[in-house]
């Protein structure tokens, strides 16, 4: 069970889809060690506890999408179209699936929606940096555009007749 909970296995099975983190319900249920449809059975039984901003079925476009992102086999497959869940939804599995593999496994799926958070966050400050950099950039840009405008107006013959300067024939 421990290669189960690898964080580099557990990351590859997180997609985004609606601006959202998800799972898909066939690989949680994988790592929970039941069925898909006994996962989901569990859920439909449950439905107070899974809102839309815990779980919700995919759209065709969405699943198609997604699909693409990962190998599949071209025959055989499902036959509906899947659901998926959020940190939340996945927490809350948690208690609808309340054996002693289902809570590892949801602290390490838990632990790993964690640690992409604070990813983020570190990205976000890393974007405010590069944009301090790109802004200070973008005002020296525009001093040395200034400049060659300048170059460029001195460089200009003036619009009047010059009078020519030296020996006259």
């Amino acid at each position: 069970m421990s290669e189960l909970l690898n964080e580099e296995q557990v990351l590859q099975l997180i997609h985004k889809t609606r601006n959202q983190k998800v799972m898909l319900d066939s690989d949680l249920a994988e790592m929970y060690g039941v069925e898909t449809k006994v996962l989901n059975q569990a859920i439909k039984r449950n439905p107070e506890r899974f809102p839309k901003d815990f779980m919700f079925q995919l759209s065709t476009e969405e699943w198609e999408n997604l699909k693409s992102q990962f190998v599949t086999s071209s025959w055989g497959g499902r036959r509906t179209l899947p659901y998926v869940f959020t940190e939340q939804g996945v927490a809350m599995l948690s208690s609808v699936l309340n054996s002693p593999r289902a809570i590892q496994v949801n602290i390490s799926i838990i632990r790993t929606f964690v640690r992409i958070r604070e990813w983020v966050l570190n990205y976000s400050e890393l974007q405010d940096k590069i944009q301090a950099l790109q802004d200070a950039e973008s005002n020296q840009n525009q001093h040395i555009n200034h400049i060659y405008q300048m170059i460029e107006e001195l460089l200009k013959p003036s619009l009047g007749e010059r009078k020519t300067i030296g020996f006259k024939k």
